[in-house]
């Protein structure tokens, strides 16, 4: 897979995401993106064969990240995480916030990939936004937005507190 080709297929996810969220969000979803990456969420042997893996990457977490810069990101010596799992977040600054969690694992092999008997969009698999415990089927829900900062934390950053 080029970036190019990685960059087009989260595009593509991300509007069947994006649609796909609607079926469960009351919320106004802008058509505009940004991206939230959280890096090395499975939990593989790090013996593993066959994959590369950037233990660097444990914990890390990237917030109101562009599409571009997402396929940077992902796409290491010709290869990507063998799963991308991407979901609405919450809509922050008249912007869709797109969540990405994705393998540990890297491979340049379709056959590795997750979620390939969905040709169109695999290593990416489509999730719902975050449901509450209690969610009723049919039922739609309003989005947390957890960026937005409060009056008083803003506050406190214009005064350097």
């Amino acid at each position: 897979m080029t970036k190019t080709c990685l960059l087009d297929l989260l595009r593509k996810s991300t509007k069947e995401c994006y649609e796909f969220a609607k079926n469960y969000v009351a919320d106004d979803l802008p058509e505009r993106f940004i991206y939230c990456v959280s890096l090395n969420v499975s939990c593989d042997d790090p013996n593993l064969k066959g994959f590369d893996i950037y233990p660097e990457d444990n914990d890390r977490r990237l917030e109101m990240v562009k599409d571009t810069d997402v396929a940077e990101l992902l796409y290491r010596k010709g290869k990507i995480p063998v799963w991308i799992n991407i979901s609405v977040e919450c809509v922050h600054r008249n912007k869709t916030v797109i969540q990405l969690l994705c393998a540990r694992r890297y491979s340049d092999k379709s056959e590795d990939y997750y979620y390939n008997h969905y040709d169109i969009v695999s290593p990416f698999g489509i999730k719902s936004p975050a449901l509450p415990i209690d969610h009723k089927e049919g039922e739609k829900i309003r989005l947390k937005n957890r960026y937005k900062k409060s009056f008083l934390n803003r506050l406190k950053a214009a005064f350097n507190y």
